[in-house]
């Protein structure tokens, strides 16, 4: 037996020298290794050689399969080789090389990490929260009554569960201040927000939002204006016009809403409406509280602002365009223009 697996192991050795092609080297690994090939057989006589001669008879044979084995995939290498330097054998390397198109950014991506690097130098930080949302923290703990329009299924989509795709990232704000140690919170929350639209140039099922959340002793409106302002100033320019216009959201008190003046060529210039802002509601600390266990969020030791934008109308604004929907056709023509 030792005889002749040494005799295959030689004959291999030979044999491999000839092949020259990848159907030879199949042709080879089957003559040796399929399953009525040489070693195969051999290895099936492992049942009739004796006790005492087993255990050398089983090294020799795993020495002559791994060399076999090594065998094809060196010849494998080489053939690959072959046929790759075969491919180039007519390549002139001193012609000029074909110019590859370039990427970019999309231009919502374009302007999310413009918003996001504005607010860095300020000092927030980016937290993240499921999409998939509670009531709980989608509207409950943010003072929203229960006959609130928002939370009708005619302006949110709802799970059997109860539970629901969020309506806003406010509710990103509401799980770091539960998981927060302890005051400040300085954070701001990108992501994906979802209601019931009908989808038209100025409407979507889905859009982007950003919203910003900072909660500290003696935090006033006058914290929130300047962070507001700097932020637009860095968006649009220095000399961009902007008011706050009261308004009332559940979760905040006061409210403004921030309007943006736009000059367009040709036209007369006109106010439009570009974010939402204001002063934490006090049942809103009141509501994390209760989360919590505890009086860290004590509306009489703290105080915060928040806001809320849509990326989507930022980059509208910013770029002029019209419609919506052209953000999410990924036609070509509309996005080599942010290249």
């Amino acid at each position: 037996m030792l005889d002749e697996l040494s005799a295959i192991q030689s004959d291999a050795l030979a044999a491999i020298k000839s092949v020259d092609s990848e159907s030879s080297l199949e042709e080879f690994r089957i003559h040796y290794l399929g399953k009525k090939g040489r070693l195969t057989a051999a290895a099936a006589g492992m049942r009739d050689v004796s006790k005492e001669d087993k255990r050398a008879v089983g090294q020799k044979l795993n020495e002559v399969r791994n060399t076999i084995t090594g065998l094809i995939d060196e010849r494998s290498s080489e053939l690959a080789a072959l046929k790759d330097a075969e491919a180039v054998a007519d390549i002139d390397p001193t012609l000029p090389s074909r110019s590859l198109p370039q990427g970019a950014g999309h231009p919502l991506s374009q302007m999310l990490n413009r918003a996001v690097d504005t607010l860095h130098h300020l000092g927030f930080a980016i937290a993240e929260g499921p999409e998939i949302e509670t009531e709980w923290h989608c509207f409950d703990a943010l003072n929203t009554p229960a006959d609130h329009p928002a939370r009708n299924e005619k302006d949110t989509f709802y799970f059997d569960s109860g539970k629901l795709l969020r309506t806003h990232t406010s509710s990103v704000q509401v799980r770091t201040m539960e998981g927060a140690d302890a005051p400040p919170v300085r954070i701001i929350a990108p992501g994906s927000a979802f209601r019931r639209d009908e989808i038209d140039a100025t409407h979507s099922i889905s859009f982007t939002q950003l919203e910003g959340l900072y909660v500290d002793r003696e935090v006033t409106l006058a914290d929130l204006k300047g962070t507001l302002e700097y932020f637009f100033h860095s968006i649009f320019g220095a000399d961009t016009e902007l008011r706050f216009r009261p308004h009332f959201f559940p979760f905040t008190e006061p409210s403004f809403e921030i309007d943006i003046k736009l000059h367009a060529a040709g036209k007369a210039s006109r106010w439009i409406e570009i974010a939402g802002c204001g002063m934490v509601d006090p049942a809103v600390f009141e509501a994390i509280n209760s989360s919590r266990e505890d009086d860290l969020f004590s509306p009489d030791n703290v105080s915060g602002f928040a806001f809320g934008l849509g990326i989507d109308r930022l980059a509208m604004i910013k770029h002029g365009i019209p419609d919506l929907r052209l953000f999410s056709e990924n036609d070509l023509r509309f996005l080599r223009q942010f290249a």
